[in-house]
C-alpha cells in the first residue's frame, strides 16, 4: 500500500475573517481540505466571499479551545515562524527549510498538522515547543514577515510540488508512539538526576531529534526494547 501524509493546516486565535477565507482558497488549491482553528475570530461573509469555491473547508472547520487540544489529534506537528535562531547551539527555534522539511516528511504516514501563528504575535513559545519541528520562510531582513494567507500559500505550495513524487511503502510511527519515547526519556533523566535547569532543553532536543529521524514502526519497537532496558535497570539502583 502506498503511503503518503496528510496535511492539515493549523491556524491559533487568527485574528482576521478575510485571512481565514484567503487561506481556505489557497488550501483547497493545493489539495488540502482539513483546516483546524485555536479560537479564531468570527467566520463572516468577508472569509465566505475570499474562499471563493473553498466554502466547504470553511464549512468543515474544527475548532479547538487550545492549541495542546489540536496537537493530540495530530501524528507530527510543524511550527512556523519568522523568527529563528540560527546559532549552532540552538533548541526551541532550530529550523528547517520548507524543501528539506517536504523531502523529509513526503513519506511519512500520518496526519501532519502545519501551524501558523497569530496575524500580530505569531506562536508563543510554548506552543513551538509542544511542535516536532519549526519550520520558516526565507525573505528579506528589511520586511522578513509575511502576510499570513500568504505564508500559507508558499508553505502548501512547497508540500504539495514534493507529494507528486511516488510515495512510499513503510508505515511511521503517530503520535501516541512518539509521546511514549518522550515520556521515558523524562523518566532517564529523572533517574539520572539530570541537573533540572538543562531538563527542559534536553526534552525540547531530545523531541526534536526524534521527530526527524521519522522512526518506522520497526525501528520504534527495537528501540523502546533498549530503553525499557536501562529503564528497568535505573529503577533498581533507586
Amino acid at each position: 500500500m502506498r503511503i503518503i501524509p496528510t496535511y492539515c493546516v493549523v491556524l491559533v486565535e487568527p485574528k482576521y475573517s478575510g485571512n481565514i477565507g484567503a487561506i481556505a482558497r489557497c488550501m483547497k488549491n493545493f489539495g488540502v481540505s482539513e483546516l483546524y482553528m485555536v479560537n479564531p475570530c468570527d467566520i463572516d461573509d468577508e472569509a465566505i466571499t475570499r474562499a471563493m469555491h473553498a466554502r466547504d473547508v470553511l464549512e468543515s472547520a474544527k475548532i479547538y479551545k487550545s492549541f495542546e487540544d489540536v496537537r493530540r489529534d495530530l501524528d507530527y506537528c510543524a511550527a512556523t515562524s519568522s523568527v529563528v535562531d540560527k546559532g549552532e547551539k540552538a533548541c526551541l527555534r532550530k529550523f528547517d527549510s520548507i524543501g528539506e522539511f517536504a523531502e523529509k516528511i513526503k513519506d511519512f504516514s500520518g496526519k501532519v498538522g502545519i501551524v501558523f501563528g497569530r496575524e500580530d504575535y505569531g506562536l508563543y513559545n510554548e506552543e513551538i515547543a509542544l511542535c516536532d519541528v519549526l519550520l520558516t520562510i526565507p525573505t528579506s531582513s528589511v520586511y522578513p514577515s509575511m502576510n499570513l494567507s500568504h505564508a500559507v500559500a508558499v508553505v502548501l505550495y512547497e508540500l504539495f510540488k514534493v507529494k507528486q513524487n511516488r510515495a512510499s511503502e513503510i508505515q511511521h510511527i503517530g503520535a501516541v508512539e512518539k509521546e511514549k519515547m518522550n515520556e521515558l526519556f523524562g523518566e532517564i533523566l529523572e533517574l539520572i538526576s539530570y541537573p533540572s535547569h538543562k531538563t527542559e532543553k534536553a526534552k525540547i532536543t531530545f523531541r526534536r531529534v526524534l521527530a526527524r529521524a521519522m522512526l518506522s514502526i520497526w525501528e520504534y519497537h527495537t528501540l523502546m526494547g533498549i530503553i525499557n532496558e536501562i529503564l528497568e535497570r535505573l529503577r533498581k539502583t533507586r
